[in-house]
């Protein structure tokens, strides 16, 4: 079985070599833009600065054959299965990023501490959301 996704925007970042991308957003990432194709412009109408989402991204530099890592790279820690780091790695290289929208200019996005690198496939935007509350 097969399933397919199609990129439906790109990353704008000043960020271009991997090696040298933040590893964590809260570790120096810049703003970047997020660029949408026009024909998925209307999903993003209701959209405003200031408001938090969740980015899927396709990290299509990582390598897919790898199942386990020294997390965060360091040889000195021992081998952790990938599912249990955030290592770019892995079979489906899904990026996930939490993001704050800076600005707004049509079927562009600016958004803060973003760690991916430049022309980085965007999957998906979703809001976060707010705490559940049980009934």
């Amino acid at each position: 079985m097969t399933y397919d996704l199609r990129p439906i925007g790109r990353v704008e970042s000043t960020l271009t070599d991997t090696a040298l991308a933040p590893r964590q957003a809260d570790e120096g990432a810049p703003e970047a833009w997020l660029v949408f194709e026009p024909d998925v412009g209307e999903g993003l109408r209701d959209l405003v600065p200031g408001t938090d989402v969740i980015l899927l991204t396709w990290l299509d530099r990582a390598d897919r054959d790898v199942l386990l890592v020294h997390p965060r790279g360091d040889t000195t820690r021992p081998e952790t299965g990938v599912f249990n780091t955030r290592s770019p790695h892995r079979p489906n290289p899904i990026g996930l990023h939490r993001v704050r929208l800076v600005a707004r200019e049509q079927n562009r996005l600016l958004v803060s501490n973003l760690e991916a690198v430049d022309q980085t496939p965007i999957l998906d935007i979703k809001p976060v959301l707010g705490e559940v509350s049980e009934r």
